[in-house]
């Protein structure tokens, strides 16, 4: 990392140990909180319900702090696993240091470190979501020699007082500007928390969701970060919404990532962009065009679209949103800037244009070419999204994919480059497969193709049964048809899901 990028770094604990905090030590932790008056040490770790927990210390003394940076601490595994009895229920949570970050919200100074558990023997705990996902990255490197690289688009809807002045327009939020939209200040003033907590933000707005009822306002937003290691990407993924929700408990306003908050008006997706790198250069464009690489990628996430939900989209409301007409997916398939297809190829710089010139006749200077921008994007996710497991099985899907023999002729077979909820196109919608309509049927598709997220014993046979038995559980199959029409019982289901993962 250059001078010049640890000097503009948000995070207040690379700015003073002047270094990236993948180096982060033990040393650098102790000097941190020693020089800068932290009295308290949070350990932070994920457990079943996809939330990040807490475990508080009081720092004593320096001999205190080095035992618990050293060997962690214990947890009862059962509380937070459904399958983790409690006749042996003691884990150890091992602080990871490059998670290091100052609380933004604690009465008292408090650092806060991420945690990963193991078992008693001193190993990772192969069903933990945080090492699914680390073996699903160390596998994908091993065997494609390429790195994979992750970014989401975190959606939500802030839930609020009607206020009847200057009211917006109902389905027509995106990059509304105060005063037509009304809690821009606390989608900035989050932005700013994840960043001083480590988070990698590419840009922030309000999004389309935009209605009202007689006493309350519902206001659709949304932050996207940039592409980083996954296990990266998902950390922060999960300390956004944390740091979101306690902003809303702060200002009196309900913070909800729910994928659907009403029949007829925008859902709440997690869409999650990728690319693959080799030798620090992404490879997923060649020749100014979409490379190989990237359409087998593309094919292997579309081969496993179907289990993926059942990761990816975790509730009976999830289903609700997966409707066509409403920019989220219905069928499985590809395309270039495409909001109907499931996997889309966005705008990524590729042309070499002067379009910076252009729009600045006086610019004399030089406009360097900056490659490296294309990503694809799976847009089936939503804010249920079990993520540690989600990015894992994505990962799994793209190894997959760069695995297809027939990989290219499939893409070729799955690409549609219109609306194909259009009625002039529903011939594109012809042998197109279509993705589950519930979470029972998600738990199907995923018993049928369970071996390719159990290879290489990613995904623990345990893990998988877990899933396939929650899913079922809901017993919603058909729940959309009987739901029809039934508004008092929809927004019933939706309260009920409201704070989901």
């Amino acid at each position: 990392m250059k001078e010049s990028e640890l000097a503009l770094n948000p995070n207040p604990v690379v700015r003073y140990l002047q270094k990236p905090n993948a180096e982060f030590t033990k040393a650098d932790i102790i000097r941190f909180i020693e020089n800068n008056g932290i009295e308290f040490l949070n350990f932070r770790y994920v457990g079943e319900d996809g939330k990040l927990k807490t475990l508080n210390f009081v720092i004593n003394n320096r001999e205190h702090l080095e035992t618990l940076l050293s060997t962690g601490e214990r947890v009862d595994g059962s509380s937070l696993f459904s399958f983790i009895e409690a006749g042996s229920s003691d884990l150890y949570v091992i602080p990871r240091f490059k998670t290091a970050f100052v609380n933004p919200f604690s009465m008292f100074p408090t650092l806060d470190i991420l945690c990963s558990f193991y078992t008693q023997e001193g190993l990772p705990l192969e069903s933990a979501p945080e090492h699914i996902l680390r073996k699903a990255i160390t596998e994908f490197r091993k065997t494609t020699g390429y790195n994979f690289k992750v970014m989401g688009e975190l959606e939500y809807y802030v839930v609020s007082e009607k206020n009847p002045l200057y009211p917006g327009i109902d389905q027509k939020g995106y990059h509304a500007s105060p005063p037509f939209t009304k809690n821009g200040h606390i989608r900035k003033e989050a932005m700013q928390m994840i960043a001083q907590c480590g988070g990698k933000i590419k840009y922030g707005h309000s999004e389309v969701g935009n209605f009202t009822t007689e006493t309350e306002a519902f206001e659709q937003h949304e932050i996207e970060f940039l592409p980083d290691d996954p296990q990266d990407a998902v950390d922060q993924l999960v300390i956004a919404k944390w740091i979101l929700r306690m902003l809303g408990r702060d200002y009196g306003v309900n913070i909800s990532f729910a994928p659907k908050i009403t029949v007829g008006k925008a859902g709440s997706g997690l869409h999650i962009h990728m690319l693959v790198e080799k030798d620090g250069k992404n490879v997923m464009i060649e020749d100014y065009k979409l490379s190989n690489i990237a359409k087998k990628v593309i094919v292997g996430i579309l081969d496993l679209a179907k289990p993926l939900t059942a990761f990816g989209n975790t509730i009976p409301t999830s289903y609700l949103r997966l409707v066509p007409h409403q920019e989220a997916p219905t069928n499985v398939c590809w395309g270039d800037r495409n909001r109907s297809v499931l996997v889309r190829v966005p705008l990524g710089w590729v042309a070499d244009t002067s379009m910076i010139k252009d729009a600045n006749p006086q610019e004399t200077g030089k406009i360097p070419y900056i490659e490296g921008k294309q990503t694809v994007e799976l847009r089936s996710g939503d804010g249920s999204a079990d993520l540690y497991h989600f990015v894992a099985g994505i990962i799994v899907a793209a190894q997959h994919g760069l695995q297809m023999e027939n990989a290219l002729e499939k893409a070729e077979e799955l690409y549609r480059n219109v609306n194909i909820f259009d009625d002039a196109h529903k011939d594109k919608l012809e042998k197109l497969e279509h993705l589950p309509k519930s979470c029972f049927e998600s738990a199907e598709e995923l018993q049928k193709k369970r071996d390719y997220f159990e290879k290489n014993g990613i995904f623990p046979a345990g893990t998988i049964d877990r899933f396939i038995r929650q899913l079922k559980a809901y017993n919603d199959k058909d729940l959309s048809e009987k739901l029809y029409g039934r508004n008092d019982e929809i927004w019933k289901l939706v309260e009920k899901y409201m704070h989901c993962m």
